[in-house]
């Protein structure tokens, strides 16, 4: 079996919102890479033996005082460096250059022009001698260290693009990492490959064989349990470790009564019958919906359905005496927004329910192997495992279910109609090819009544908010622009179909100021 992480770059971080993208696209080249703040200790790099090192873009200017630096030591490790935006200010100043304000800052697309020998980052990457970039600067480098040529230019900046071919050491003002720059991606993908020399091992069907050894390694003839939601990442861990280690994996599905239409029904017929994974169903709505009456406060409900998770999850643990380790769907975004909450160095931090170990009382080890991973390679080992395609694509779906999708008081009543009319809005952006192209789409259920006509009598009824967004990192989103004619569809169905609704609105907010979720 080949050892999928004896490549590696290495990913400093100066702040930058983009610097996970660039761990993407340094995986889209199937190229293992971690991401680690900027001041990462030296021996701690040299025992990560990088086959290159990339520098992020960043907020700061590195002529300020006590502006992010790396070890000066870290350009003679006798490895090819990237550096993007900040990481070229930073890398020039090191060598002798000089950085200072821009006389006029570059925020949006810019038009790159090739200058010079365009060299071995840039192979491809010019049509006719230019190329449309992605800028983000107030900054640039006004004079270029000894050593170094200039390789691309913009009409504002002289020098957008640099290299020391002897050294191995590249820069380039603008982002590749992000979709704005059209060929964003072949540049990095050189770097890595080519200037790097990596082959790319980091691929589905390689990740699948290593993980499956490292689960059997470190499982052994242990018991393992898994909360099972029916969400991507708890479905494709369940999958893998089930491939690693059979009847040793149990699943504990909580079926709380806040889940879209036959969604349980889905789970139970996908990994109880289809997988043949050991699954076991707590049918629980009758204790959420319990817990969760008279109360209408937001931060209210999400406390009350993951304290009840929790609690039936650890009744449910408890009567599997045999079992070592807890399963977790944790991914690598987690791990570094969660690292990032400790260290202080991240910008748009969130903390993690499950990162960071359990609570002593329950005994258990930790088993997460889809650690390493982002979410889209989550989801190709899911396809590559056999799991529905449908299943593995769904959009997400928040941990509270629909308990944050009805405003206000959450009641059984409004919990049936919300699904039915959610499984026709679903199912419509399914058959008119929306789906695959919407980040998020959902249902909200509105606790308002509105007079409407039926026939030849009056209503007085619900009001179902459609909501769509398009996003490439769920930070920021825009509102997905619906063909009226498809919005009317689903209108119709919705109102004809769905007993208690006679109005349906369309979401047109954008993130920010709103939010995806209403609640």
């Amino acid at each position: 079996m080949q050892d999928i992480h004896s490549e590696k770059i290495l990913i400093l971080d100066f702040g930058s919102q983009y610097t996970q993208l660039i761990a993407r696209r340094v995986r889209e080249a199937h190229v293992y890479c971690e991401l680690h703040p900027f001041d990462m200790d030296l021996q701690a790099i040299k025992d990560f033996a990088p086959k290159g090192i990339i520098l992020s873009g960043g907020p700061k200017s590195v002529y300020e005082e006590g502006a992010p630096a790396v070890e000066e030591a870290l350009f003679e490790l006798g490895v090819p460096v990237l550096g993007i935006c900040y990481g070229m200010q930073l890398m020039s100043r090191h060598f002798g250059g000089e950085v200072v304000p821009a006389g006029k800052r570059e925020y949006g697309h810019a038009e790159l022009l090739a200058s010079g020998n365009p060299g071995p980052l840039f192979d491809g990457f010019f049509v006719e001698g230019k190329s449309p970039v992605w800028m983000s600067h107030g900054d640039h480098v006004q004079r270029i260290p000894e050593g170094f040529e200039v390789i691309a230019e913009t009409e504002n900046a002289p020098a957008c693009g640099i290299q020391n071919v002897k050294r191995q050491l590249y820069g380039v003002q603008f982002h590749p990492e992000v979709n704005h720059t059209p060929r964003g991606e072949l540049l990095i993908d050189t770097f890595v490959r080519k200037i790097c020399g990596c082959t790319g091992q980091w691929t589905p069907g390689h990740i699948i064989e290593d993980a499956i050894a490292r689960i059997r390694q470190q499982v052994g003839n242990d018991q393992v349990i898994l909360g099972l939601s029916g969400g991507v990442d708890s479905s494709v861990a369940a999958a893998l470790i089930h491939r690693a280690i059979g009847d040793q994996l149990t699943c504990v599905f909580v079926d709380n009564g806040l889940l879209r239409l036959g969604e349980g029904d889905q789970v139970m017929a996908t990994f109880a019958e289809n997988l043949g994974v050991k699954v076991l169903r707590v049918d629980a709505e009758e204790r959420f919906l319990t817990g969760l009456a008279g109360v209408s406060d937001p931060e209210a409900k999400r406390k009350i359905i993951g304290g009840l998770f929790v609690d039936i999850f650890e009744e449910e643990s408890n009567k599997l005496t045999d079992a070592r380790w807890l399963a977790q769907g944790t991914i690598y975004p987690d791990v570094i927004e969660s690292a990032g909450a400790k260290t202080g160095k991240a910008h748009n931090i969130k903390s993690h329910h499950n990162v960071g170990g359990l609570p002593d009382y329950m005994k258990l080890e930790l088993l997460e192997p889809l650690r390493e991973l982002f979410k889209d390679e989550v989801r190709a080992i899911g396809e590559e495992m056999g799991l529905p395609h449908r299943m593995v694509w769904r959009h997400p779906f928040p941990g509270p279910g629909l308990g944050v999708r009805i405003l206000g008081e959450v009641k059984k009543e409004f919990c049936d109609i919300l699904r039915q009319a959610d499984a026709i809005y679903i199912d419509e952006l399914y058959q008119s090819g929306h789906y695959d192209k919407i980040s998020q789409a959902f249902a909200v259920f509105l606790p308002v009544k509105s007079v409407g006509v039926m026939g030849d009598g009056r209503t007085y009824e619900y009001v179902i908010a459609l909501r769509a967004v398009e996003t490439k990192d769920f930070m920021t989103a825009g509102w997905y622009p619906m063909p009226y004619a498809d919005l009317a569809r689903i209108s119709s169905r919705i109102i004809n179909e769905v007993k208690g609704i006679n109005r349906v609105t369309y979401d047109i907010s954008s993130k920010p100021p709103a939010t995806i979720e209403w609640e």
